[in-house]
């Protein structure tokens, strides 16, 4: 029988002993962190601003991808800044499961308001005529409030069955906590949690996944048979969605194969750069694809600085 432990910490080994260059990873996550309040905000406080901008491709960008991406990045940059400033790395088990709870329910938010908006831009290009009666303001806040709930009372359940598992460890091999690397620990079968945590990887990242796939298939189909000029119009307004869309796929993609390989084979700076692209990469670009390529925005914004 292993031995159980009822440490009140867990002790997160993914970080390197990079010695003085540490000070230079604390200063330049912190310019990190920074840039992406800062670039996050200036989308949210511009089409807020522009009344011209309240319509719902808009406040998909602002009250959800850039809320999203604050709520994320702040769901895991203090913390990560701190234990780049200590020599070591504990952290409570309730700090943990609140540090899980809020970056799996942004990447899950990522991922449902990315199907919404796929819908949004396949209305505009396949059903124009009917676009404005069948996406209102209204119906878009209500499809990304019911696209927010349902990742947290999945994750909800998520992250109480692992609360009370009981351990016979305490080592996470990751720069944050993971649910699947506290299930690796339990003394326990867990063959619930395992088939948990399918559905809701099925629930709130393939079947959105699939779905956006669906929508731009057709996206593509119906504008394949007009004109040249059309086709640059569509390109043009789901260019962003799309980018975004591909940058999460792909990190997300890695962090689930990180989660589920075993990071001792793996070189240690490769394991770190994987498991941080999830938190970091789309935070620091959707503000950027969307600021510089959406010409309404990018306007607005030079308008106000």
């Amino acid at each position: 029988m292993p031995n159980l432990t009822l440490s009140p910490y867990f002790n997160l080994t993914m970080f390197m002993n990079i010695g003085p260059y540490r000070y230079l990873a604390l200063a330049s996550c912190l310019l990190l962190y920074l840039f992406i309040v800062c670039a996050n905000w200036t989308i949210l406080l511009t089409i807020f601003r522009e009344k011209t901008l309240h319509e719902p491709m808009y406040i998909f960008i602002a009250c959800f991808l850039s809320f999203n991406a604050l709520y994320g990045s702040t769901g895991f940059f203090p913390r990560f800044l701190m234990d780049l400033a200590s020599d070591t790395h504990l952290i409570s088990r309730a700090a943990c499961f609140t540090q899980i709870y809020l970056i799996y329910t942004y990447g899950a938010n990522e991922m449902t308001t990315l199907c919404v908006m796929a819908y949004d831009r396949y209305l505009a290009v396949c059903h124009p005529l009917h676009y404005h009666t069948r996406m209102t303001v209204k119906k878009a806040l209500t499809l990304v409030g019911l696209a927010w709930l349902l990742p947290v009372f999945i994750l909800t359940t998520v992250i109480y069955l692992s609360a009370t598992l009981p351990l016979c460890g305490n080592e996470i091999q990751k720069v944050f906590c993971a649910n699947w690397n506290v299930v690796k620990l339990s003394c326990m079968p867990t063959v619930v949690n395992n088939a948990v945590g399918m559905f809701v990887t099925i629930s709130t990242i393939f079947i959105p996944l699939a779905f956006i796939l669906y929508t731009y298939t057709r996206i593509m189909s119906t504008s394949w048979r007009r004109s040249a000029k059309y086709k640059g119009r569509v390109f043009q307004s789901c260019l962003p969605h799309m980018v975004s869309f591909v940058i999460f796929s792909i990190a997300i993609f890695c962090d689930i194969a990180l989660s589920r390989y075993n990071v001792e084979q793996m070189n240690a700076f490769v394991a770190i750069i994987l498991s941080l692209e999830f938190v970091v990469i789309p935070p620091v670009l959707n503000p950027l694809v969307y600021g510089l390529k959406l010409s309404d925005i990018r306007r607005h914004i030079f308008k106000m600085l």
